[in-house]
């Protein structure tokens, strides 16, 4: 192996530095793995690239540029990778390397389908950053989101499943039976049959200050950050289930963790509700908005808090905020295509599409099937479909669905 001529700066509790490193060993690029956590004067680089902010991942080039928190596809584009498929037609495309898509993908490729998976990031999504997944059946000890994402990933490569990364979807379109995706780099792919597996992301609270700080101060990944906080007040802003368990993962390292709730009440499942209010290292605060966010040298240390039961507004001193307020699909490249969206922008499937409104034009007659998006032959599974449980034991099981659905599907055509 050649000598290494790039510098990955980060922490071994980090899931995108795992992710960065993974991707750099893939396609065998020799690289120096510098913690900055052992190593202070690595720590303070970090920081002196990133303008007084410590952000991980932090990528130093021999030219003496940087990525911080790089994509895999600005990461591709930075090595000269090649990150087009093999061909350009397939049976079926599979646009998200989540859990639903990976196995979708297992499946379909194990029945003789032609299966292409694209994703954009590092295959496992939202499940691959998880800490530890207690509740996937199987598994009573737990097991890594990491370990559990790479194992699909490895499932699907073993039935013979073309995965694609580092590549984002800006569109597709339908010609008679085929369907055709088009990628940030040029490429067009098309199919039989397609199966969007998106998922979503966090949503923001779109208040001052809050884009001027992400980074720095304000996060959205416990597992990632909260290390960085150790012996630090810190605020989780939001009441449900992730709010809830992403407070209890921060207490391993924050001296006290406040959560800023909305409304009266945490809207987490009962048995997550119960562990949070009577962990002492825990404090609530009901009725609390931030209406912005403030800081200093390129770092936030306050919020800006709005009681809205009172009305009365104060600054709140803080060290880190971490926002768990929802999340969105990652729906935007559907634009034109004629698939149909609720006003969440989560897709709408199966029997909702004919409920209200009949017969689907291009359906001969028929209804859609039960993942079936509003065109024919273009299937919906996991987070990004309106009626989702949004856990990763149903998004595999709506990805097998799917599966087992495309497979009749393409009988037709």
């Amino acid at each position: 192996m050649s000598e290494a001529t790039i510098t990955l700066y980060g922490a071994h509790w980090c899931p995108d530095c795992r992710r960065s490193k993974h991707f750099l060993g893939e396609h065998k690029i020799p690289y120096n793995w510098v913690d900055i956590e052992q190593d202070a004067v690595a720590e303070q680089v970090v920081i002196e690239i990133n303008d007084g902010r410590r952000i991980i991942t932090t990528i130093v080039f021999a030219d003496g540029s940087s990525l911080t928190e790089p994509s895999n596809a600005e990461l591709a584009a930075k090595m000269g990778l090649k990150t087009t498929a093999s061909r350009h037609h397939y049976d079926l495309i599979v646009i998200g390397g989540g859990p639903a898509g990976l196995t979708a993908a297992l499946y379909t490729a194990r029945e003789g389908i032609d299966t292409l998976v694209i994703e954009r990031a590092a295959f496992g999504g939202q499940a691959a950053g998880t800490e530890k997944l207690d509740n996937m059946p199987g598994f009573p000890d737990s097991i890594e989101g990491i370990e559990f994402a790479n194992r699909l990933r490895q499932q699907a490569e073993k039935f013979g499943v073309e995965l694609l990364q580092a590549q984002d979807v800006t569109g597709l379109h339908t010609i008679e039976n085929y369907h055709c995706v088009h990628t940030a780099d040029g490429s067009e792919y098309s199919a039989n049959a397609l199966l969007i597996v998106t998922g979503s992301k966090y949503k923001r609270l779109n208040v001052p200050g809050e884009s001027d700080y992400i980074g720095a101060g304000i996060h959205f990944c416990a597992t990632c950050d909260g290390p960085f906080y150790r012996g630090k007040h810190v605020t989780v802003i939001g009441g449900g289930n992730s709010a809830a368990e992403e407070a209890m993962l921060l207490t391993r390292f924050a001296d006290k963790v406040t959560m800023l709730v909305r409304g009266d009440h945490l809207t987490a499942s009962q048995i997550v509700q119960e562990k949070v209010l009577h962990d002492s290292d825990i404090e609530v605060m009901w009725h609390t908005e931030v209406t912005g966010f403030e800081g200093k040298g390129g770092k936030m240390n306050q919020l800006e808090l709005l009681n809205n039961e009172t009305g009365e507004e104060r600054p709140y001193p803080i060290d880190g905020a971490f926002l768990f307020i929802g999340l969105q699909p990652n729906t935007s490249f559907l634009e034109g295509s004629g698939i149909r969206l609720n006003k969440w922008g989560c897709i709408v499937t199966g029997h909702e599409l004919v409920h209200d409104s009949g017969p689907l034009p291009g359906f001969d007659g028929r209804d859609p099937s039960a993942l079936e998006t509003s065109v024919p032959g273009i299937f919906a599974a996991g987070d990004v479909r309106h009626g989702s449980t949004k856990q990763v034991a149903s998004a595999t099981g709506e990805g097998a669905a799917a599966a087992l659905l495309i497979r009749e599907y393409l009988r037709t055509v």
